[in-house]
Order: structure tokens, then sequence, then C-alpha cells
């Protein structure tokens, strides 16, 4: 249903409109899936009020999603799509443009000392959190003392470990005291990572120093309430600093299967939704009252080996695997050609991106590696989440469909998403190898890098394969401090072919971003980084 104002739609506690919904939405099988049942019906009569550029606004946006949340706490969620549900709530220093380029967040500017070494924001004034308090250096400080400080896990955090100290030096202005000299440092103030939240929220609802489950930001939105494995509400903040939204509120609805996703849009339940089916994307296109918008992204794709322990602490059983994928096939096939072969440890969005290569499909050469390692009759067990990535769970029955025809038992486990978070970090837990995806917020190679440094393992970071190579972190330690662009690229490049030819990785595939949508509706973005943009979504004129 769509729920922004509609003209002659009745007002009240529920109006004629939502109970015919209810009615109609009772006797489908959507209504019999309890994931698509919203627990409310906000009609335009509720809450109404004006957004920035006078139109009268009110009603609830409903997105539907297809991971459950793992975190409500910024510096502790593992994944974009969590991220892009916290940017409703929560901001950061500096933002990005579609483009990619850093614009002003809750800093208005900022410049670097000539020795690169110290950082300085100069913040808005006038802002205030959710919870009525003031937002100030003082309050900027205690989020990134929060998250360098060692005293809260912080998966996503290898960026952070640069800073020294931070100083307040007045009301208004930050200064952040590097370790060394690091251009990436600004960038990374921009991901929700680093998202700004109320130092007076954390001993407040449940909330402590090292866990925040009610997240108090900034943002246009504040935080309602979160349902496990269903949905998560948030309402307007009518103080919000910056431009108001149009809608009164936001509802999250976490869905799995992206078929039921299409149905609730398909209904009018949901507004828009996140990587519908890829099999639908032509159909949805072309249906009336329906649009999609695919959209640049910087994630990859690719399944992590446990390189820590046998048979993939042989390098010739990492290469094998990777020539066993017939990767141009899958794509075809499974995901509709919504996706490219990746060439690199990185994906070609990001700064410093090397193209190295490819491993071919060849599942000769595949056996040949297996038997040359001894590994001849491998069983192992496979995991992927469900409703994470483009048809994770059709992708990873392929991938065991070509291992078992170079003559390896091949197990799949699917969970959702949040147990299977906690499942893959674990070094004696039930995989072998896992389904996995990356997406720097920061948009930069270090972002990327982490995940082949040791420094990064769990449970620090999200560093899954356990890859480690002395030569390679010595040129990602060498590159992070380099400042000179091309030095730097040289040296990004170098780490890249080693990387590719240790495969730590089974390398797949970059990933699009697919969102479809009612076609009544504006201001349906995106940002290069993988996330939507809807804030200011409102009805089309």
């Amino acid at each position: 249903m769509n729920t922004h104002p509609r003209k002659g739609q009745a007002t009240g506690d529920e109006s004629a409109v939502c109970r015919r919904f209810r009615t109609r939405m009772a006797t489908t099988a959507l209504a019999a899936a309890s994931v698509l049942v919203l627990t409310s019906c906000t009609t335009a009569g509720n809450g109404d009020s004006s957004s920035a550029d006078g139109a009268k606004s009110g009603g609830t946006f409903n997105i539907g999603i297809g991971v459950d949340l793992d975190s409500l706490d910024p510096a502790q969620q593992t994944t974009t799509t969590v991220q892009n549900v916290l940017d409703y709530g929560l901001e950061t220093l500096v933002k990005f443009d579609q483009d990619g380029k850093i614009i002003p967040g809750l800093a208005e500017t900022w410049e670097a000392s000539k020795d690169g070494k110290v950082l300085t924001l100069h913040l808005r004034k006038g802002v205030t959190f959710q919870d009525g308090t003031a937002f100030d250096a003082a309050a900027a400080k205690f989020n990134l003392d929060r998250i360098s400080g060692g005293k809260v896990k912080v998966p996503i955090g290898a960026a952070f470990t640069v800073v020294d100290t931070v100083e307040a030096t007045d009301a208004s202005t930050l200064a952040i005291n590097l370790k060394y000299p690091d251009p990436n440092l600004l960038y990374n103030l921009g991901i929700t990572t680093s998202a700004i939240v109320s130092p007076d929220s954390v001993t407040k609802d449940g909330n402590t120093f090292a866990n925040i489950t009610t997240p108090v930001g900034t943002g246009p939105y504040k935080f309602v309430k979160f349902q496990k494995g269903t949905q998560l509400t948030y309402k307007r903040y009518d103080n919000y600093w910056g431009k108001k939204p149009y809608y009164s509120g936001v509802e999250f609805q976490i869905i799995p299967e992206a078929n039921s996703r299409e149905a609730g849009l398909r209904s009018g339940q949901l507004q828009m939704i996140m990587n519908p089916p890829v099999t639908d994307l032509a159909a949805l296109k072309s249906t009336a009252g329906l649009a999609t918008l695919k959209a640049p992204s910087d994630r990859s794709i690719f399944v992590a080996f446990n390189t820590a322990k046998a048979p993939f602490d042989n390098p010739k059983v990492r290469e094998a695997f990777n020539y066993a994928i017939n990767k141009e096939a899958i794509i075809k096939s499974v995901l509709f050609g919504t996706t490219s072969v990746m060439d690199s440890p990185l994906p070609s969005s990001l700064n410093g991106h090397c193209k190295v290569g490819a491993y071919a499909y060849d599942p000769a050469k595949a056996k040949k590696l297996l038997a040359e390692a001894g590994a001849g009759n491998l069983s192992i067990t496979f995991g992927a989440p469900t409703g994470r990535y483009l048809q994770d769970k059709q992708a990873a029955q392929a991938i065991a469909t070509d291992l078992r025809a170079v003559g390896v038992k091949v197990k799949v486990s699917t969970m959702d998403w949040p147990s299977y978070q906690a499942t893959m970090q674990d070094p004696k837990g039930p995989f072998d190898m896992h389904m996995l995806g990356w997406a720097p917020g920061a948009l930069d190679a270090p972002t990327q890098f982490q995940m082949f440094q040791k420094a990064s393992w769990p449970p620090v970071g999200l560093a899954t394969a356990r890859y480690s190579n002395p030569t390679v972190e010595t040129l990602l330690s060498e590159g992070a401090k380099e400042l000179d662009k091309t030095k730097r690229a040289d040296q990004y490049c170098q780490a890249q072919k080693l990387i590719w030819a240790d495969a730590p990785w089974m390398f797949l595939w970059s990933q699009t971003l697919s969102l479809a949508y009612q076609s009544d509706i504006a201001g349906i973005s995106y940002t290069p980084n993988e996330k939507f943009n809807t804030v200011y979504a409102k009805p089309a004129k």
C-alpha cells in the first residue's frame, strides 16, 4: 500500500483504505508469510506536517530488505545493508555524493597540517541529537575515541588504528592527531562505522559503552523500535538541522526471500525493495506503476577459504578451486548478466585497483592441482547466506556443482545473516569455506586490503580467510603511509598480484545494486558504495 497522501484518503486511527488492505491481504498467500505482515498501517492523516519545500507530508515509506540486522551499534555492524538502515538516524562528519566525492556532513570544512599528521575539522553549530542534547566537538571526540580506543569491538575498524589522539580544541573544532600521515582517514570519517551517537544516550535505554542497542543520532529520522527478523521503525525528527524529509515514518521490512520482497512491492505493501529477483528485473521494469534502478557498486563477491587449516592451508588446493568454477556460466544462467568477473582482489570501482588477470575455467587443471596437492578425495562444508547477495543461495549451489565435477564432495549450508555472520568468524565452526561480499564504504583500497591482513583476523575484524603474507603486509603498510600517489599505486598493484597468486579467496564477481520501487515516488537515488539514498523520497508530482 502506498502510504503517501491520496486525494480523498480517510484519516484517523485506521482509514477505510487501510482496513480494505488488511482484509485483502488476509486472503492472500503473501499474508501467510509472517515476515510480510506489517504491524501498522500508517495513513497520511496521522502526524502530517510540512517538509522543507513546503509540501504537505506524512505517511510511512516501507522498504523491503533481505537481511536481518546483526547490530544497531554503528561501530559493530558488519555490512552495507545494515549501514544503510542506520544512516536514516545517524550521521557522519563527512558524506559521499553520487560520484563518490567527499562533501560536508556534520563537519562543514576541514584541513590537514603540512606534515599530514593532524586533520582539523570545523563542525556545524546549532545541531542537536534526537534526545535534545547538543552536538559539539566533545561529542565527536567521544565517538572517535570509542571506535579507536580498543574497548569496543569494531569489525570494520582497521582504518581508525591510525588515530593517536583526538582533541576538542573548542566547541566547534576537532583536531585528530595521527600516528602517521594517512590520506584515507577523511574518507573513512564518511562510513557508518564512524557515525556520531549522543554520548548522553550511551548509558540509557539498554545502551552501554560497549554496545549500542538504541541508537540516538543527529539524523533526519529517530529510531523507534527494532523487531528482530521482522522490521525496524523510524519516525521523523522534526528538530533536524537540515532539510526535512517528506515521510513522517520509515519502516524497513526484513524479508529474506527475493520473491517475497517482489510480491510485497507488487501488492503495494512496500514502496521500494532492495535486490529484487534478477530473473524478474526486466518484467519489473516494464510493469506499469513500477520502476527499477541498477546502480554502480563497489562490492566484490567471493568465497573465503579457511587458510589456517587443511585442505586450504595448501595454495594448490585454493588455486584448483578457482580454476574449477565456471564463473561466466554462473553469471549468465544464475545471475542473468547482472555482475562481472573479478580481475583483481579489488573491484574496479575502488581507487587503487590494478587489473591482474583471471582464473579461467579449467576443470582439467583443477583436477591436476588437486592431485599434486594430494587432495584427490576432499569432502568440505560450504557456508552461504540467504537473501544477503544477489542469488546467493542459488550461486552457492552452482559453485558446489562445479566442484563436484572435479571430484570434491560438497555440503552447502545456508542460514540467516546474523547467524551466518557469527558462524563464519568462528575458526572452529562448521565451514571449510564460505561465501562473503565486501563493499568498502570509503571507496578506497585500504578498506578492501584489510581483508588480507592479520590485524583484521576475527574476532578483531572480518578477514575470515585468515590469510597473511609478510611481503603483502609490508607493501600495504608502506602504501598506507605513502603520500606520493604514483608510488602508492605501484605498491598496491604489487600487493594485488601477490594476493591473486596466493588465492586466499575464490575470486568470483563484482555485484551491482538493484532496486525496484513504485514509479509514483521520486527521489530514489544511490551512492556508489552500495547504498541507496532515499531519505528525501516523496510522491512524484
